[in-house]
């Protein structure tokens, strides 16, 4: 659209931490994303990728760390 700024960030993380008991599931997750931009998150099973978008859904709570949406 224009005018609109797609530097804008739309999500932040920073130190993210996700906990689930005794186990990390999300270790210090620093990212950000900007308006306009394609995200994925990628890695192997056990990498916190569910978890991480289960706290930005707010299905889960935020062990530690700031998420802004």
């Amino acid at each position: 659209m224009p005018g609109r700024n797609t530097s804008e960030p739309v999500v932040i993380a920073r130190n993210l931490v996700k906990r689930y008991g005794d186990n990390l599931a999300v270790d210090d997750l620093d990212l950000t994303v900007h308006r306009g931009e394609c995200f994925g998150l990628l890695g192997p099973n056990g990498a916190g990728k569910t978890s991480t978008l289960k706290m930005a859904s707010c299905v889960s709570p935020v062990t530690s760390g700031e998420l802004l949406i």
